[in-house]
């Protein structure tokens, strides 16, 4: 397969992987699919919504209003939050590949390892009890739980760079900020988009978890079906999770092939 892993650990075979992997192969197929299986399974939803037997408890909580209003903010949490883990990480990344920090690269990985081997929901509640219920809260653990791929893929992008073509660019009089922009980077860039799309869909499901401490986002439907046992509603609120989850993975894997630099 030429697919590229996005937990990769090896830095030279994911470099490898992603210059053999064929644009139109794999991806170009999920890139048609997935979107044609998202709104086929949304347009059930809609026939089942409009159609189905609800009581009013049922009714009032899947309201489209009342969803309109929770997937805003699901989806601006979720948009939020990859945003600042992605101006975080890949500076942190880039920096902890330059000169003597190479040395606490690993320790700079095993800290964000942590923050997302911790349990999600202690988490987010943990912080909530520090700082208050809020929808900032909310975000500032989302990007704890969504750092570790980006980090851990840029400094592997970077470090799986063939040298000779480092060496190349610092031959021709390019600087390091140049060998760093127009050679390491480019060539990185599609393990650090794996990170990236990995980041994303770990964001967009923990933020269903967010509704615990206020911030708002699907995951109250979610919890009203639970706590009021209304099946129903459990599984609608499930189901919207899981087809925003497919749509921002799908979101991210565009952005990777069209971001992806031509010939790599």
């Amino acid at each position: 397969m030429t697919t590229l892993d996005p937990t990769v650990t090896d830095p030279g075979q994911s470099v490898r992987r992603s210059r053999l992997r064929l644009p139109g192969g794999e991806s170009t197929a999920m890139l048609l699919v997935l979107p044609i299986v998202v709104g086929v399974l949304f347009i059930g939803y809609v026939i089942w919504r409009q159609t189905a037997d609800l009581d009013s408890i049922e009714e009032s909580t899947l309201a489209w209003a009342a969803i309109r209003e929770q997937l805003v903010t699901h989806v601006a949490i979720t948009l939020v939050a990859s945003l600042i883990v992605v101006i975080v990480a890949v500076p942190l990344g880039i920096l902890l590949t330059r000169g003597k920090a190479k040395a606490i690269a690993p320790a700079a990985v095993a800290v964000a390892n942590a923050g997302q081997a911790a349990p999600s929901i202690g988490l987010i509640v943990l912080l909530a009890i520090w700082l208050g219920f809020s929808f900032w809260t909310g975000v500032l653990g989302l990007v704890i739980y969504g750092l570790l791929p980006v980090l851990r893929n840029t400094i592997t992008g970077l470090q799986g760079v063939d040298p000779t073509l480092v060496e190349a660019g610092r031959g021709i009089g390019m600087s390091g900020a140049g060998v760093l922009l127009r050679v390491e980077l480019p060539l990185a860039l599609p393990v650090i988009m794996a990170g990236i799309r990995t980041a994303l869909v770990l964001v967009v499901g923990t933020a269903a978890l967010v509704t615990f401490i206020g911030a708002g986002g699907l995951g109250g439907a979610l919890t009203s079906g639970i706590t009021l046992f209304r099946f129903p509603v459990m599984v609608a609120a499930a189901l919207l999770i899981a087809l925003l989850a497919l749509l921002i993975e799908w979101v991210g894997r565009v952005l990777e092939v069209v971001l992806r630099p031509k010939g790599i």
